[in-house]
């Protein structure tokens, strides 16, 4: 009985880890496929939030965490902004944590608005104090602002009916995003 208890541990770790890489792809992909620039900061809008909140709602935080905070800062790598990487890291990541911890357990409409609402704040706090504190100033900091809102507003707006359609096209994806309980 001990050995089916590990064997699906093991079994569990090698399905996030797998989910996580595919969501980390996808959220480079969906950073970089549009990329309007922001002047102001020599950052840029992009649709990298619709990922965020989808994985964060279908996977969990943990999940939200690694592929907001690793696709997002290797699309600013590999995009041609790596003075942001490690900002883009934190603010990404930390949004998808904060929203997949709020919507674990209910994935109800007003729970999932008030996850994206949570994520948002967390983002932009996070952006507007990188940006004021180390890389651009407080005035370029105030003027992302608004591109940031409505990045994350496109995020919840696109990623969760994303969410809800992939969920009624495939159920068991509700299964995925839950960790495997065993007894010792």
């Amino acid at each position: 009985m001990k050995d089916s208890r590990v064997l699906t541990a093991k079994v569990v770790v090698a399905l996030d880890i797998a989910i996580a890489a595919i969501m980390i792809a996808v959220t480079a992909v969906f950073t970089l496929l549009v990329r309007v620039p922001i002047p102001a900061t020599q950052g840029y809008f992009n649709f990298s939030d619709v990922a965020v909140y989808f994985s964060a709602f279908a996977f969990g935080p943990w999940i939200g965490l690694v592929a907001g905070g690793v696709g997002a800062a290797i699309a600013d790598l590999v995009g041609g902004f790596p003075q942001w990487a490690l900002l883009t890291f934190l603010a990404h990541g930390l949004e998808g944590l904060v929203a997949g911890l709020i919507a674990r357990r209910v994935k109800s409409l007003p729970v999932l608005v008030s996850a994206w609402a949570a994520g948002t704040l967390t983002m932009l706090a996070l952006y507007f104090l990188g940006e004021g504190l180390v890389l651009t100033g407080w005035g370029p900091a105030v003027a992302e602002l608004p591109p940031n809102l409505l990045q994350n507003v496109v995020g919840g707006i696109v990623g969760i009916p994303l969410f809800y359609a992939v969920r009624k096209a495939y159920p068991p994806i509700i299964q995925l995003g839950r960790r495997a309980k065993w007894e010792d």
